[in-house]
């Protein structure tokens, strides 16, 4: 069965939740009250969770620590994930100092940039390397996913490298369209389209 994407999305939505409430001590909440929290209705969590089992207590709601659990399994989340950066502009920088990755599992194990003037430095415990060195990364530091932070015209060239070097998953932040075969998934963070997305919405509530 085919789940849709935006169901996947809004698990990730269910899970930052639940952390928190885990985090504050609750250990049961009503369908009701996570609903409100995550800005759907009840009937939609069940929908989303319906597609990967039995979850709740009728009547009860839903144990937090039981159902965090259950959401980050599917998600992959329950486990550590590699992750290579490529560009150390303004916002690579700005992605490897970011706790959230950190706290959710993924670590990053290596940082590239083509620009000669960047090899060599350290960021946080790690030295950036040439392209290059890619292939070494996937081999012996296991990295698993590529973070994508280099400006458009070098986006595409980027990926291949990654591609070839073995890499499955790549995360781009870079505002173009990839090119990828069937067997590589690719996330694209648009902030761009985001932006306009919001102006558009606070524009219809004018009229």
């Amino acid at each position: 069965m085919k789940i849709p994407a935006i169901a996947i999305s809004r698990l990730s939505v269910y899970a930052r939740h639940l952390a928190r409430l885990k985090g504050k001590g609750t250990e049961i909440i009503s369908s009701g009250r996570l609903a409100d929290m995550c800005g759907v209705n009840p009937a939609q969590i069940r929908k989303d969770l319906g597609y990967f089992g039995d979850f709740g207590v009728r009547g009860v709601g839903y144990y937090v620590q039981e159902l965090l659990f259950e959401i980050r399994k599917i998600l992959g989340s329950d486990q550590q994930w590699r992750l290579g950066l490529v560009g150390v502009g303004n916002l690579g920088l700005a992605l490897l100092k970011h706790r959230e990755f950190t706290n959710n599992g993924y670590t990053f194990v290596a940082v590239f940039d083509k620009r000669a003037k960047k090899i060599g430095i350290e960021i946080n415990r790690l030295k950036v390397q040439p392209l290059e060195a890619i292939n070494y990364a996937v081999e012996k530091k296991g990295m698993e996913i590529g973070v994508i932070a280099v400006k458009p015209v070098l986006a595409q060239e980027v990926a291949d490298i990654l591609i070839r070097a073995g890499i499955h998953g790549i995360l781009n932040f870079s505002p173009v369209q990839i090119e990828c075969p069937m067997h590589v998934s690719i996330e694209n963070v648009d902030f761009s389209i985001k932006l306009e997305k919001l102006c558009y919405k606070i524009k219809s509530q004018r009229f």
